[in-house]
């Protein structure tokens, strides 16, 4: 039995996109994009600084990296605890002897529980991005728009109170969107948002409340997920992100500058048996050369700069 036509027909069927967000574009035909100093690679360093409440919430699912256990999950509540109290400042030590910058995305707990952790961070000239209120307040389709709206407001003022900084980015908590995120984020005066894996280099969105664009925040080479979720050696995380970064050189070569976006979490990275590890790897990427350490803001600053 064949299907009815009508099955196959609907208004957005077409060469490329099936939606409205960004058209199709081939990074390699892009227009090439200059980084400072002709570097071909711009390194983008995010580390994620989280709040899980001892109580997770179950709705519509839990975000990863949450309690495993019955109530109360002290194991793996000290475990992220862990990240914010000792990791994270293991790896503001390794990234200021090599001269390099991060990026932070902060839930608003973070900032409301542990201000001299903010403080640090700010000592240590990382840019702050929202990062949602807490590991609970997930973003996800069916959740209603005025409580998405509140969770962004919350965010964003409270981190600006706290920090200081203007948050000009966003990574929404377990990366989860609604089909309304993007327009709020761009109704709330957000710039960037990092929940889109799809490409290598920023591209923009349209939203009916203006251009928000999405930076190339890759889950791929995300510390937790390759050691942790896949298992693997650190010693092979580590020539992953190398190989990655000799590929993007080769292509800046002929294509223009490339993003390099390691993305840290300072209750895995941040362990005493793994920070020789991101030391090492960040070592060789420096002696290596070619490398523009940046801040999100700045990646989208000097590529905005250049596409308009």
């Amino acid at each position: 039995m064949s299907l009815p036509s009508e099955y196959l027909e609907y208004p957005k069927r077409r060469h490329g996109m099936d939606h409205d967000l960004y058209p199709w574009s081939n990074m390699f035909d892009r227009p090439p994009v200059k980084w400072p100093g002709d570097k071909p690679i711009a390194l983008w360093i995010t580390v994620a600084l989280e709040f899980f409440p001892l109580t997770p919430n179950d709705g519509p699912f839990r975000a990863p990296g949450h309690m495993a256990t019955p109530y109360p999950d002290l194991r793996t509540y000290t475990t992220k605890d862990y990240g914010n109290r000792v990791g994270v400042y293991r790896i503001m030590r390794v990234l200021d002897k090599l001269g390099l910058k991060a990026t932070a995305p902060v839930n608003a707990a973070v900032a409301r529980r542990y201000p001299p952790l903010i403080e640090a961070v700010n000592e240590a000239g990382w840019e702050i991005i929202g990062h949602g209120v807490d590991m609970n307040s997930l973003h996800y389709g069916g959740l209603a728009e005025d409580i998405e709206r509140a969770y962004i407001a919350e965010t964003l003022s409270t981190l600006r109170e706290v920090s200081g900084q203007p948050v000009r980015g966003w990574l929404s908590p377990a990366r989860s969107e609604s089909e309304n995120t993007p327009r709020l984020l761009a109704e709330a005066g957000v710039d960037y948002l990092c929940d889109w894996v799809n490409d290598d280099m920023p591209y923009d969105m349209s939203t009916p409340a203006g251009r928000i664009t999405a930076m190339p925040h890759t889950y791929e080479l995300e510390d937790r997920h390759v050691i942790t979720v896949l298992g693997q050696l650190e010693e092979l995380w580590s020539e992953q992100v190398l190989d990655a970064a000799r590929r993007l050189r080769r292509e800046a070569e002929k294509y223009g500058g490339r993003v390099l976006h390691l993305s840290l979490t300072p209750y895995v990275i941040g362990q005493p048996f793994r920070i020789a590890i991101l030391e090492h790897l960040l070592e060789a990427l420096v002696a290596e050369g070619g490398i523009w350490s940046a801040t999100g803001g700045e990646i989208h600053s000097a590529w905005r700069d250049q596409v308009g």
